[in-house]
């Protein structure tokens, strides 16, 4: 299945060759979760902070339990910190 990969801020250091402008598609195997995806690039997870699926919020408990389906788009921001 095609899933879109989207890190943003400092999280775009993580992404593979090839991603442009902060995302990468990626074929993955169904049943792949999200906390499978984050492992896989080894996203450290103080910076994994805000983690949208098609713009819905996943909180952390549910990461290792939601699947990513055909077409979907994960996004992941780190903290970001302003005055």
């Amino acid at each position: 299945m095609r899933v879109t990969l989207k890190l943003f801020a400092t999280l775009g250091d993580y992404l593979p060759p090839g991603a442009r402008f902060n995302q990468i598609e990626l074929d993955l195997d169904h049943g792949t979760t999200v906390q499978a995806l984050i492992d896989r690039y080894s996203l450290p997870p103080k910076l994994v902070h805000l983690v949208l699926v098609n713009g819905h919020f996943v909180p952390p408990e549910e990461r290792a339990t939601r699947a990513l389906n055909e077409g979907d788009v994960l996004a992941i921001w780190p903290p970001i910190a302003g005055g």
